[in-house]
């Protein structure tokens, strides 16, 4: 039912003729219409708040810091504080001009707790932040952090205008006034959402004139609308999608090694989820190189042992995990589950192969005894409703460093901790490679961390995704970098 709805819209949108001018985007509906235009906010539109806002520092095509309203910044020997000069002559959608300031309110409401925001476990290292000069501000840290700026590379820290916000650190800012290169025009998440190009964007003139953001709520959908012409792009599509778009010469398929994943979660506080051998059993009832083949194809993935570190990252560590059936019969034994045990997955069609990854585990867990009975839920309004809710659910996660994921996923406490991991020791852990100002020393911290997870974790992450996107002829100017890494504002549409 909504699933049509959806399309109808879809399809009456682009029945009124669309100029080439504009470029059409699908959102996956994913908080239900409740999408917040504050892009610290826990239900944050992606799609929108990536063109309106601008970041301090963003993600190169390398995946390292790359300058953005920052220009450069530097470290104490100490690693301590930060301090990052900004660019000039950066005007905000209402005139208002970027400063300091700015950044100061930008970078301490991340820590409020009124908004709870889910970059709060990252960025409570943050002691202060101070105005240096209207265009140079410095960081200071509760502790010494030797790889800061890739904190503030997160997508989701943009700088707001602090005057149009009232400067109040506890309230959720939905003005959307920003720098960035569209400008909001009107905003309707279960329809569309239009972003006008700004004119007087610093990183020069955007290629569009005009954005618009279509509320599609599921996979299937979006595949359907990219191909009847009704949006322009699709950010990623599993094995059995690809072929629809290969070798047709209405669209471009890109292939992207990335740190972006599909995952099955347990909530480790609740029953049977609260062993770790039952955790660890389950992650080991499976082959992770026949499932990555199965849900993503030949090239499509590369496996992982239930740790969020990609291969690409530098502080990556590879550990050997192989299924292992009677190994995983052994510690249900232990468990007090010699004859196996029945649990509920909840899945929805959220991200490219969650619900066939879900029917694989289930197929494969079936050998060590564990009954997989899988629970569809509906896309829109997943992220609300169900995920971080149920004991066992499907979750989807984008590319971010070493230091922000493990912080932000597996921190006690931290808001989007999906799991419910608590671990003192690990959080030690956690600090103490931060503060490590030897690389190599640095390195082999994270790559304890991420041993910890695939012993005691209660995430299953087989694989990270060789992320495939497909988008019309028409476009140029994406280039073959992660979501993240995206310049919206250098992509052109012919007539």
């Amino acid at each position: 039912m909504k699933k049509s709805f959806f399309l109808s819209a879809a399809v009456a949108l682009a029945a009124t003729g669309v100029s080439a001018e504009t470029i059409r985007i699908p959102h996956e509906l994913g908080f239900g219409g409740s999408e917040s235009l504050d892009p610290i906010s826990p239900q944050r539109f992606y799609e929108a708040n990536q063109n309106i806002y601008s970041r301090l520092v963003r993600q190169g095509e390398d995946g390292r810091p790359s300058p953005d309203l920052a220009l450069s910044w530097e470290a104490t020997p100490d690693a301590k504080e930060w301090t990052f000069k900004l660019r000039p002559d950066v005007t905000f959608h209402n005139g208002n001009a970027f400063s300091a300031e700015d950044v100061v309110f930008s970078l301490m409401r991340t820590q409020s707790e009124a908004i709870d925001s889910p970059t709060k476990g990252v960025m409570e290292i943050v002691e202060r932040v101070e105005v240096v000069d209207e265009t140079t501000a410095k960081v200071v840290l509760k502790q010494a952090h030797a790889d800061f700026p890739l904190l503030v590379m997160d997508y989701r820290i943009r700088m707001l205008d602090a005057e149009t916000c009232g400067n109040d650190l506890d309230a959720l800012c939905e003005s959307g006034v920003g720098t960035g290169p569209y400008k909001l025009a009107a905003l309707d998440a279960l329809g569309t959402t239009t972003l006008e190009r700004f004119d007087d964007y610093y990183g020069g003139r955007p290629g569009a004139e005009t954005l618009e953001l279509i509320a599609i709520a599921d996979q299937a959908a979006r595949v359907a609308a990219l191909q009847a012409g009704q949006i322009d792009f699709i950010y990623a599509l599993s094995a059995e999608q690809k072929p629809l778009f290969e070798n047709n010469p209405d669209f471009t398929v890109q292939e992207v090694a990335t740190g972006r994943w599909v995952g099955m979660i347990m909530n480790t506080t609740v029953a049977p989820f609260d062993d770790a051998r039952v955790r660890k059993a389950l992650r080991i009832s499976v082959d992770r190189d026949s499932l990555g083949k199965l849900v993503y194809g030949p090239g499509g993935y590369v496996t992982t042992c239930d740790h969020p570190v990609w291969s690409g990252d530098q502080y990556r560590t590879e550990i050997d995990c192989p299924r292992d059936i009677e190994g995983a019969k052994a510690l249900l034994a232990e468990a007090g589950y010699p004859d196996g045990l029945t649990v509920e997955l909840f899945v929805s069609d959220i991200s490219e192969g969650a619900v066939r990854m879900a029917e694989v585990l289930q197929n494969q867990a079936a050998d060590a005894g564990i009954t997989v009975e899988l629970v569809q839920a509906p896309a829109d309004g997943f992220w609300s409703d169900v995920w971080m809710k149920e004991p066992f659910f499907a979750t989807g996660w984008s590319q971010r460093p070493a230091d922000q994921i493990l912080n932000e996923a597996f921190r006690s406490g931290a808001a989007w901790n999906e799991s419910a991991w608590n671990d003192p020791a690990f959080d030690a852990a956690l600090d103490a490679a931060r503060e490590e100002l030897d690389f190599a020393e640095r390195k082999a911290l994270y790559g304890e961390l991420q041993k910890t997870l695939f012993e005691e974790g209660g995430s299953f992450i087989p694989v990270h995704l060789n992320t495939v996107r497909a988008f019309s002829s028409k476009l140029s100017g994406i280039e073959a970098v992660e979501d993240f890494s995206i310049r919206y504002e250098n992509v052109t549409k012919a007539e």
